[in-house]
Parts: structure tokens; sequence; C-alpha cells
């Protein structure tokens, strides 16, 4: 059982990604984007970690609106894995003031302690909590960035509380952009790369190796094994912040024409997975 096993398994590979689905040791970028002094979207670090939110727009506050349809975050104690600089965590602290945040990046650990409590440096395939710890566990498109996907998934099952709830945003591999840029011609390439998610996954991974996306039933696979059950999973479409910023029409108009596809089969090339599990009563004694 997960609260048997050794410390040295749990602190395994370590550092960021994988190619495919099994841990290896992160890929060499090219020197092209390795300067101290490049643009952050190029840096090393956010290649291969991702960056996280530094403003709240309509697209975080859509998503935080998804989380309370099936949590209920008053007074609960929650754990946002992958915090980046805190920006969940600051909206989860209206609710309650029981919020945690891990983060693998001690500059943005240090950033958000400097207004918020309780943020700590840790991985997420060893999260430094007892069992059965939290009611609500949360991850924005964070864990395909970790080192060993299934193990991050088995630690936020295992100090989730039995009836706690953990939820969940993933890259989708059928949305036509892969939105973490991609290696072309031994260069890293910034923004939304076309297609590249839709070919066989040797190719894929060659064009971008720094970063998972999931099919549905890829994603759910990470938690087969574990004492949860699936409550709700659907895939859904962007915020469109920046383009409304620019062209509010059309911005609306594809808001409420791709909210709709969300419940149509149109859904499939989604942008991210929306998967919420909650963590089965019975397994107390059994862990």
């Amino acid at each position: 059982m997960l609260a048997g096993q050794s410390r040295a398994r749990r602190q395994r590979t370590r550092g960021y990604r994988t190619v495919g689905s099994l841990p290896t040791a992160t890929p060499e970028p090219p020197a092209a984007v390795t300067p101290a002094d490049v643009p952050e979207q190029t840096s090393t670090t956010s290649i291969e970690r991702g960056r996280p939110s530094y403003s709240w727009r309509y697209g975080q506050d859509r998503r935080l609106e998804m989380v309370r349809e099936f949590v209920d975050l008053e007074g609960a104690r929650v754990l946002d894995v992958g915090c980046g600089i805190g920006t969940y965590v600051r909206r989860f602290r209206q609710y309650t003031d029981d919020v945690h945040g891990i983060e693998v990046e001690k500059e943005r650990v240090a950033e958000a302690s400097e207004e918020l409590p309780n943020i700590v440096h840790a991985f997420g395939e060893d999260l430094p909590y007892p069992d059965d710890h939290f009611d609500v566990v949360f991850s924005n498109e964070v864990i395909e960035h970790v080192a060993d996907d299934r193990e991050t998934a088995a630690e936020m099952v295992r100090v989730t509380r039995p009836g706690g709830i953990i939820v969940a945003f993933a890259p989708n591999r059928l949305y036509p952009f892969e939105t973490h840029g991609a290696y072309l011609g031994g260069r890293y390439v910034f923004g939304n790369i076309p297609l590249i998610n839709w070919l066989p996954d040797p190719l894929r991974d060659r064009f971008a190796p720094h970063v998972r996306a999931y099919t549905m039933k890829g994603i759910e696979r990470l938690f087969v094994g574990q004492p949860v059950r699936l409550v709700h999973h659907r895939v859904i479409y962007p915020g469109f912040d920046n383009i409304s910023a620019r062209h509010a029409r059309v911005g609306g108009f594809l808001r409420r024409a791709l909210y709709f596809a969300e419940h149509t089969p149109l859904h499939v090339v989604g942008l991210s997975h929306f998967i919420v599990l909650r963590v089965k009563e019975e397994t107390t004694q059994a862990r």
C-alpha cells in the first residue's frame, strides 16, 4: 500500500520531464535557449517546467468555478500541487485559510511566500504531508511536466482523506496546437505549434520531449489501481483571454461557440482535461 512505500521509492527520479510514459533523463536543451538573459518563455526552466500564472483573468476564474461545482471549499484543507507563485492559492484562501502549496522552483516558492503562508519547496513524487491529510488536492496544468506522472498521481491520492476530492487540469493530446512550444530544427520555438500532438508518439516526442499531453484514457490511466472513483471528466476549451483583450467580439463569439461545443462530440479537441476524482471511503484501514 502507498503508506508502506519506502522513502527511497518515492524519492526516485527527480527533476522534470519524460519522453513517452516512462521517466528518463531530462534532454539537454539547445544552446540557443540556455543563456540566463533570455526571456522567461524560452528559459530552460520554463521550457521544462512551464510558466506559472502571473495574472488572474477570465480563463482562471472559469476554472475556479468549475472546481467549485464539485468541491465545497468553505473551511476545507486544500493542497495546490505545483502552485507556482500562488495564483490559485490566493483564490482558494477566499474560502478557507487552510490552503497549502508545493512548488519545485525555489525562486517561485520565495516569491509566493512573501504574501502567502504554507508554501513549501517539494516534488510531486514526494509530497511532504501525512496520509489522508487534505480535503481537496488540486493541480492545474502541472502533471504533464513532472518526472513521474504516475507516482505524482499516487502521492495526490495518498495525501487526500477518504471521501476527499482530487481535481486536475492537464493538456489534451487531441488539441490542434502544442501550447508549450516545440523543438524545430534543433532549436526551441515558443508558442502554439500546430498538429504536433496529432503525430505518432515517436515523432511527437521528438518535437515535444519536454512535456506530455494526454488522451482521455491516458489521463484516467494515471489513477488505475488507486482507491479512487471517477466523478467527472470532460475536455474544455481555453479562456481566449488574449484574443478577447484585443478583439472583444471575436473573443466573445469563440467563448460562446466553443463552450457550447464542450457539450458535443467536438469537446474531444478541446484544450485541457478537467478531471475530478473522489478517494474511496473504505480505504482508511487499507492504507
